[in-house]
């Protein structure tokens, strides 16, 4: 009798796509590696989310936590939280990262969004979560200050995961920051066998972008049409990988609607699916194929090139200018939900520190 597989269970047993889990929840996180999962990421608005889901797993710790480190700040309690949060994750995902060598297996976790400008202070954080555990993969975004950040994080050995990128021009700009990268690690003559970088392109964004433009500028297009924009850069942004031999791997995140499951899976890339979709995906009807090797027709794109200036940056390989990154619309409406969520985690912190004496207790 041959046993029953999930869709996502299917996909990554018979296609050279990966799936990641996209939160560090622990309910989510072990429903996902059962069903195929070889990595998990976090950031500021997953880490809240997963407080609101699972604070009775949480909330002796922190009091721990505070009760142990009298002079700590709010800001070095709640980091202490992260940092400990995405190593449950790491430890979940251990035994999948000694099957697979320390190729696969590992958990992202996300730098401060506020050092967006400080390649500095990057690093430093860089180097920091890489001590934390040998499973670890470090979220850098790609701004200006993060492209750089990349390569000296490269040459010391951390494998990192570029985040905060919306466009083919971003990716590059990732790739050949991680092979400089890479090529100096070899010249001091270390190894570079464990590494395995990745570049994020949320292709959810994007289509939020593109969507948020229409309304704002009154640009009438098919509302289908705005469903592919991720979908158009993160194929654009393979094609550049495949052509210059690349050796950081494309992952795609963000996801709005099943488009962005459906037609990239097929691809060398990692898919990083939240937990709702990855259920809806496994209950669906939808065929486990290659659609990553079908271009997106030509309407599709001549419509979205025409009437969005913004999905032509986004699209073209020299789009974006490194010195644009950091003001393409994407990226900071991205900068400016994860520093905000960072401080909603503080804000959470807070209330453990500094309870409001006007609420009664229970």
């Amino acid at each position: 009798m041959t046993k029953y597989l999930s869709p996502l269970n299917e996909m990554v047993s018979t296609l050279p796509t990966d799936y990641w889990n996209d939160s560090c929840s622990i309910h989510e996180l072990t429903y996902a590696i059962e069903h195929g999962a070889v990595g998990a990421t976090t950031n500021p608005t997953i880490v809240v989310e997963v407080l609101k889901k699972e604070m009775p797993l949480w909330r002796d710790r922190i009091k721990q936590i505070i009760s142990e480190n009298p002079t700590w700040s709010e800001n070095q309690i709640t980091w202490q939280v992260i940092e400990e949060i995405a190593l449950k994750g790491a430890e979940l995902l251990y035994p999948v990262f000694e099957h697979e060598h320390g190729v696969k297996g590992r958990l992202s976790i996300q730098t401060n969004p506020a050092n967006y400008r400080d390649p500095q202070a990057i690093l430093e954080q860089a180097i920091h979560f890489n001590s934390l555990a040998a499973n670890l993969q470090v979220k850098i975004p790609a701004t200006k200050a993060g492209i750089a950040a990349i390569e000296d994080a490269t040459y010391l050995g951390i494998n990192i995961n570029a985040t905060v990128s919306f466009s083919v021009s971003q990716a590059a700009a990732v790739a050949e920051a991680v092979e400089s990268g890479l090529a100096r690690r070899e010249k001091a003559g270390h190894s570079i066998k464990d590494m395995s970088p990745v570049c994020t392109l949320m292709v959810g964004r994007l289509d939020d972008w593109m969507q948020i433009l229409s309304q704002r500028d009154g640009i009438v297009a098919n509302p289908e049409v705005i469903h592919w924009a991720g979908v158009a850069a993160m194929k654009k942004a393979y094609e550049v990988y495949q052509k210059n031999g690349y050796r950081t791997r494309l992952l795609a995140a963000a996801y709005r609607h099943q488009l962005h499951w459906s037609e990239l899976m097929g691809g060398d890339i990692v898919q990083t699916i939240p937990y709702n979709w990855a259920v809806r995906f496994n209950a669906s009807d939808i065929k486990v194929e290659n659609r990553f090797q079908n271009p997106v027709s030509d309407d599709i794109l001549d419509e979205l090139l025409s009437k969005f200036p913004d999905f032509r940056r986004a699209y073209e390989p020299n789009g974006l200018d490194i010195s644009e990154f950091d003001s393409f619309g994407p990226t900071v409406r991205t900068l400016r939900s994860f520093i905000s969520s960072y401080h909603d985690l503080v804000g959470m912190i807070r209330e453990f520190m500094l309870p409001n004496p006007d609420v009664l207790s229970n």
